[in-house]
């Protein structure tokens, strides 16, 4: 996308509207919470889906396994933003890619709202990951369309963006999640997450044309006619391919759901080093913007450790609440998904703060080198706390849930830091080449981490719970030291960006 191409996108964005913010906030704000209360919903009630028993509702796997799964649909729902992406780069623009995303979400959550077998389960995972790997990354990079690089307000208005989402998901574990629902069926659970995407594309397809202007449009690196044909018989075949693979080895019992996971795993760690090496070493990408990619691969290894911590809030610490937590407190029953609301309760309570700080600091603010390594600071922080009711009570009796609850909001200080920072700073370290790619590329690192942690959930029991908080929250502490260390380095490979 030219210079003069991003220009034109901005000038037909109207620039007031939305809390000072371009208009086009409004639809993407709601659109992203519409969503994220799809997903949040769904959710906060699959790993207990999966690991009840069947006269609870549930499928009733063996919960070690059911906690792998977990990550690893997590993972798989971050790498799919790969595919969404480069689709968004080179055939139909962003906007197309949000909508498209959003009717296979919905469909994958009625998948899940029929009362079924496993297979449905399946069938519902499939079309959420594609959904989620078309829309996730690219409403992203439409909220970057809106601004010019130069424009002081684009970190408040991610931050304000990222409270959208938050709200729909702190609404939805409370809905979704009661106990009212998931003592009822699992199945309308589901049922009400479709209602929520539904919503969101109503918004969405209501509003972009008054105040999108052209930010989503443009297809910032189109395959020619030849290259597409190319390209999608490569697709058929790979399908095909995968089609043929599963048909021979599982019956035959030797793609296992172990292995798969195992794959998975690899993969998460794999495809963005091989993203990496294409971004840097393509003729598309300049001097100045292979700098950038450098300064952006720290960051990115930061971000990797952070979501290892912040996304296990939906594996361990789920599980943490449903089996070590006190869930009768202060004369309240409590649902074991409701913790998950903390997270977003926080940011929505945090985010403007932060938003207001960044702006008053100004120039004094802290270098995005310097707000990750803040970010791994508090995560780490948040493990440590967590193991301390085991060194203090043992792992045998129930625990306070206000543990939870400090854990989570210290978490939230460090996601804060990182989270809205990181993706306003992929869409100033992109190339233009490979814009929505690389937002894509961000993502990649909570798919990487969640592939990590299909293998590091299995190390965690009763008997390892203060080894398992110790290690990982240490490492995290320990990473931020170093990345501190090196953030005046890191921000000379910026090339003018902070």
């Amino acid at each position: 996308m030219s210079n003069i191409n991003r220009q034109k996108i901005v000038e037909s964005v109207p620039q007031k509207g939305f809390f000072g913010h371009p208009k086009g906030l409004f639809t993407l704000f709601f659109t992203e919470f519409w969503e994220r209360f799809s997903y949040y919903g769904m959710r906060a009630i699959l790993v207990f889906y999966m690991y009840y028993e069947v006269s609870k509702g549930g499928l009733g796997m063996d919960q070690t396994l059911a906690l792998s799964i977990m990550s690893i649909y997590g993972s798989l729902v971050y790498m799919s933003g790969i595919i969404g992406g480069w689709l968004a780069d080179r055939v139909f623009g962003t906007s197309k890619a949000v909508f498209y995303g959003g009717i296979l979400i919905m469909l994958g959550h009625i998948a899940l709202a029929i009362p079924g077998n496993i297979a449905f389960f399946f069938v519902s995972m499939v079309l959420i990951v594609i959904g989620t790997g078309l829309l996730k990354p690219n409403v992203s990079s439409v909220v970057g369309d809106m601004y010019s690089e130069s424009d002081n307000r684009r970190d408040a208005g991610f931050s304000i963006f990222y409270m959208g989402i938050n709200l729909g998901g702190f609404l939805a574990p409370l809905i979704v999640g009661s106990k009212t629902i998931m003592d009822t069926s699992f199945h309308l659970g589901f049922g009400i997450a479709a209602v929520g995407m539904f919503l969101g594309l109503v918004v969405f397809m209501a509003t972009k044309k008054k105040n999108l202007g052209l930010a989503g449009t443009i297809v910032a690196n189109p395959l020619s006619p030849a290259e597409k044909k190319k390209v999608f018989t490569y697709f058929g075949l790979a399908i095909v391919i995968i089609a043929i693979i599963c048909a021979i080895t599982i019956p035959k019992g030797i793609l296992t759901f172990p292995v798969f996971i195992t794959i998975i795993s690899i993969l998460g760690l794999l495809i963005p080093t091989i993203y990496f090496i294409r971004m840097y070493i393509s003729p598309k990408t300049t001097a100045v913007e292979r700098s950038r990619i450098i300064a952006y691969i720290p960051l990115f290894i930061a971000s990797v450790m952070f979501w290892a911590i912040q996304e296990q809030g939906s594996t361990i610490l789920a599980n943490y609440a449903d089996k070590r937590t006190q869930l009768h407190f202060a004369g309240f029953n409590i649902s074991p998904a409701w913790f998950q609301s903390l997270n977003p309760l926080f940011i929505i309570t945090l985010a403007p703060v932060f938003a207001i700080l960044w702006v008053k600091l100004g120039k004094r603010e802290p270098s995005i080198p310097q707000k990750f390594s803040f970010g791994l600071l508090f995560s780490g922080l948040s493990f440590l706390i967590i193991l301390l009711p085991a060194y203090l009570g043992g792992t045998n009796s129930l625990v306070n849930p206000l543990w939870l609850v400090l854990s989570y909001f210290v978490c939230v200080l460090g996601e804060l830091c990182l989270s809205p920072v990181g993706l306003s700073a992929t869409t100033k370290l992109a190339p233009k080449a490979f814009a929505a790619q690389t937002m894509s590329l961000w993502f990649l690192s909570n798919a990487a981490a969640q592939a990590v942690n299909a293998q590091l959930v299995k190390f965690y029991t009763p008997q390892t719970e203060m080894m398992y908080f110790g290690v990982i929250g240490g490492a995290s502490i320990v990473l931020s030291i170093v990345l501190f260390a090196l953030a005046p380095k890191i921000q000379s490979f910026m090339k003018g960006v902070r």
